[in-house]
């Protein structure tokens, strides 16, 4: 089960052997928000609707959610919020809070992934995903199954 605090800016994850790992984690810069265009992190519970990336090399950058290369200085200038090394699509599982109409987290495409931005790790800085370290989503990835349980609390 993952568990994000977006007060803290911090994921817990309890894998089934019962460890617990903490990762620190970057969510919107514009705040809590479930709405479709408000650029915010979703509240609520979330299961996990796909994995993306499996064995591809680190800082590999995503569009549409498929590999296109290796994140450079160059490709950097293109754009912002680049999404990199893996992604952790999620679903929400509440009609009317984060699934269904105006609301639906999967439809938003929030993702955890990783970032180029890994400076701001630690604070509210993306437009409305889950935000981690590249080492750290990677071994996030590889811990977790499609259908686990993520709930994004305050």
């Amino acid at each position: 089960m993952i568990s994000i605090r977006v007060e803290k800016q911090i994921l817990y994850h309890r894998r089934k052997t019962g460890v617990i790992d903490v990762y620190p984690i970057s969510t919107a810069s514009k705040g809590m928000g479930n709405q479709e265009g408000s650029y915010q992190t979703p509240l609520g519970k979330h299961k996990i609707y796909a994995k993306i990336g499996e064995g591809c090399p680190k800082e590999t950058y995503f569009e549409a959610r498929k590999p296109k290369g290796l994140f450079t200085q160059e490709t950097q200038f293109n754009k912002k919020d680049w999404i990199l090394s893996r992604i952790i699509w999620l679903t929400g599982v509440q009609t009317g809070v984060n699934k269904r109409g105006k609301v639906d987290s999967q439809r938003r495409y929030i993702y955890i992934h990783g970032t180029n931005e890994e400076g701001s790790i630690g604070q509210p800085a993306s437009h409305g995903c889950i935000r981690m370290k590249n080492d750290d989503v990677i071994d996030l990835f590889n811990h977790v199954w499609c259908g686990e349980s993520v709930y994004i609390k305050p």
